[in-house]
Parts: C-alpha cells; structure tokens; sequence
C-alpha cells in the first residue's frame, strides 16, 4: 500500500480486489478458532442480571476454546465460517482492496498522500464494505453465539437456513442489525488497522530498516494488529452484543453500550481483548503477508501473460 518505485510491478485495482479478499479468506481460516472464542467472551455476562446466575462459563482466550471442545466438539470452534468467509470475500476486497484506489481519487492522482488522506480513505472504504456485507457479519456473528445444548438444538441448522430465518423472523431489517455500530467500528477498525500498516511499512523502507519483502510485512502487520486491538475493543464488544441481540433485548447500539456499562462497569468494553488481539494481531500477519505475495505472483504472471518473451 506504500508508493512503489518507478522499476516497481504495479498491481492493478483487479488485482488488489481479488487478492485482498483472496488474502482475507486464508487469514480467517487459520484464525476463526479465536475469533470465535473473543464472541463468546464478549457476549458473556450479558444475561446475568436476567437469570440471576453469576457462573462464569468460559475463561480466557484458550479456556473458552477449550471448553467449546469439550462441551460442543473441536467443530464449534468454526461455527459461522461458511459466512465468515463470504464476508471476507466481500468485505475486505472493497475495504483493503479499494483502500490505494481511494487514496488517489482523495489526492486526485498525486503518490503523495497525508495522514488525513489515509484516514479518510480508510473510513470511505470501511464504510463501504459495511453496506455490501453487514448480512454475512450478522449470521457470522449469530452462529459463533450459538452454543450446542445436549439434545443438539440450534438457533440455526445451516448459513442459509439463518438468512431466511432472521429475515423472516426480523424482517430485512434484522439482516442489517448493528449496521451503525458496525460502520462505526468499521471505520475505526479500518483506519486504525490500512492507516498504521501504511505508515510503519512506509518508514521501515524510508529508513532502510528492511527491504520490501516479508520480514517488513510481518513487523508492519503486527505493529497494525496490536493499534487495531487497543482502539476498536470497546466499538467491537458493543457490535458483537447488538447484533447477537433478539427483538427488544437493546433499543439500539447506545443502549446496549449504556445498559453494558450500568451492569458491569467500564471493563466490559474490552471483554476477549486478548482472544481479540491473539486474533486480529495473527490475523493482521497472515493478510498482509499472503496479500503482499499475491498482489507480486498475479501482477508478474499479468505481465508474463501480456508480454511472454
């Protein structure tokens, strides 16, 4: 995402679309278990104060998927993939894979690009990635929520099976649940997560600290996973319990943040930071790493493809 050199392979805006959601896709397959495990922490604690119960079920990042294990099977633990993925597919191909595109059309061409054209970039495209894909976040969201009782009853029997449920049930609208929150998040996630990849990777080759090549795509992912983390905990916590939501449960998504805050206090805002950080910081290295790759195999097998000798 860094301006490259003139003897540089530029890739095309096709090809940064496919492999962003390409990269995207591969990230959540290795790192679901996590994601899953930060959802039913966050969520946990939400119905205490309507059953009376204070049981904590689940304990930290490797408790939670080891209780998952144990009390629903190892398969519990990719609850809600098959939306996952196409999230992924659609999500990240516009919010990463348009993130360069729209920092030209804010900078009208120019390779320079400000701190605040980056920002505005990145919550442009986050914004707009959330339009396209707030559905398969929503049923993502509902199947890692979902625990399997004894009897083998479910919320949910399939992805599609959700989508019509949760139309039916909810309307249209119940599709596009914390849609707000979410571009909220989006954004800041988005700005936090392009922005802060953007500018280490940018000064790590001003200063020749690295070359262009892995090890400087793994210290600007990790460096863009921890940022991440810290700033879109609280947005994501309130995210994930709105859209778990049933009807009537929150009025909205400040209602839900306020009735978190009222029931149990400030440190609910970063309930499964770890499971959070474990996972966007694992996530944000596996990306970044295979994006950067396929962007450089697609767009030297391009121009193979359009000049063989």
């Amino acid at each position: 995402m860094v301006a490259v050199k003139p003897t540089d392979l530029v890739p095309s805006a096709g090809i940064k679309f496919f492999g962003a959601g390409t990269a995207a896709c591969i990230a959540d397959l290795i790192t679901f278990p996590l994601d899953t495990a930060k959802v039913r922490l966050q969520i946990q604690g939400e119905s205490q104060k309507v059953e009376g119960s204070g049981v904590v079920k689940y304990r930290g990042v490797f408790g939670t998927i080891k209780t998952m294990v144990r009390t629903e099977g190892a398969r519990s633990l990719y609850n809600g993939l098959v939306a996952g993925l196409q999230r992924q597919m659609s999500f990240a191909s516009v919010r990463i894979g348009l993130y360069d595109s729209m920092k030209q059309f804010y900078t009208r061409g120019t390779e320079s690009a400000g701190i605040v054209t980056r920002l505005m970039a990145g919550c442009t495209t986050g914004a707009m990635a959330v339009a396209f894909a707030q559905p398969t976040d929503v049923v993502k969201v509902r199947f890692q929520a979902q625990v399997r009782v004894a009897d083998g009853e479910r919320r949910y029997n399939s992805t599609l099976d959700a989508y019509k449920t949760i139309a039916r049930d909810e309307g249209v609208r119940g599709l596009w649940r914390g849609c707000m929150p979410n571009i909220t998040r989006n954004a800041i996630v988005n700005c936090a997560e392009l922005v802060t990849y953007d500018m280490i990777k940018e000064l790590i080759l001003k200063y020749d600290l690295m070359t262009d090549n892995l090890p400087c795509h793994f210290t600007a992912a990790f460096g863009a996973g921890f940022c991440t983390t810290v700033v879109a905990s609280p947005v994501d916590v309130v995210k994930t319990r709105f859209m778990n939501s049933g009807n009537g449960q929150y009025t909205s998504a400040i209602n839900c943040a306020l009735t978190m805050l009222r029931n149990e206090g400030p440190a609910a805002f970063y309930k499964g930071f770890m499971p959070s950080f474990l996972r966007l910081g694992s996530w944000n290295i596996v990306m970044f790493v295979t994006y950067e790759q396929i962007k450089r195999g697609m767009t030297r097998a391009q121009q193979y493809w359009e000049s063989p000798f």
